[in-house]
């Protein structure tokens, strides 16, 4: 049997098993971070792209959910608005025609050397047989401007732009000021602004040639007192 000494040991002896051991809170935490760090704990996070696209996506998220929180409807309102503009936008494409790819460098008339207008009527009907419009409308107008110019309606001058070339043709003409701005607003769209001419635009750019061949002018007295 033990004695009172020795039951009284063994019970220390015990009770000092039960102690908790106080490991101070900085280490403890350096430890559990080393121990978070090894590789096999990280071998199913997502990688540098799939965390960049769940961060655009909560982005996209709560983006959406403020705007359909401000929108009258909420989402049904939001995905209404954006019906809407997308009409809008598909509206002006068919207005506007399709967006140039290139840039251009110069809105003159004449992109090529001087040329008669006979020859410009011809390479215009050309165009026409093969229904090719767009350049059937160009070489009509050209036509026009050329046949204004070897009457000396209009001075001769490189650069001049079509929408120059009516305002001017419109003084000695009033009488066909207006179509002349008109075929010249049809030149730039087919030209400058990717719009497709059509049969009627080429005849009415054909028949205002035509007339304006039998139209005198007025003299220069009474083309400035029409202007005024």
């Amino acid at each position: 049997m033990l004695g009172t000494g020795g039951a009284t040991a063994a019970l220390l002896v015990g009770a000092s098993d039960d102690v908790p051991v106080d490991t101070p809170r900085e280490p403890a935490r350096e430890a559990a971070e080393r121990e978070l760090s090894r590789p096999m704990y990280h071998e199913n996070d997502p990688n540098l792209l799939e965390r960049a696209l769940d961060r655009f996506w909560e982005w996209v998220d709560s983006l959406f959910g403020a705007a359909s929180s401000g929108t009258p409807g909420g989402l049904i309102g939001l995905i209404a608005v954006i019906l809407v503009v997308v009409a809008l936008a598909a509206a002006l494409w068919w207005r506007l025609g399709k967006p140039q790819r290139t840039v251009r460098t110069s809105d003159s008339l004449f992109e090529d050397g001087p040329r008669s207008a006979s020859a410009h009527r011809a390479a215009a009907d050309k165009h026409a047989a093969a229904e090719r419009w767009n350049q059937a409308v160009q070489e009509r107008m050209r036509a026009i401007v050329r046949s204004l110019e070897e009457r000396t309606l209009l001075d001769a001058r490189p650069g001049r732009t079509a929408d120059e070339a009516a305002a001017e043709a419109g003084r000695p003409l009033p009488h066909h000021a207006d179509e002349l701005r008109a075929a010249a607003r049809v030149f730039d769209d087919v030209t400058y602004g990717g719009r497709t001419a059509d049969r009627q635009a080429y005849k009415r750019l054909r028949d205002l040639d035509l007339a304006l061949e039998s139209t005198k002018p007025l003299s220069a007295t009474a083309a400035e007192g029409a202007a005024e």
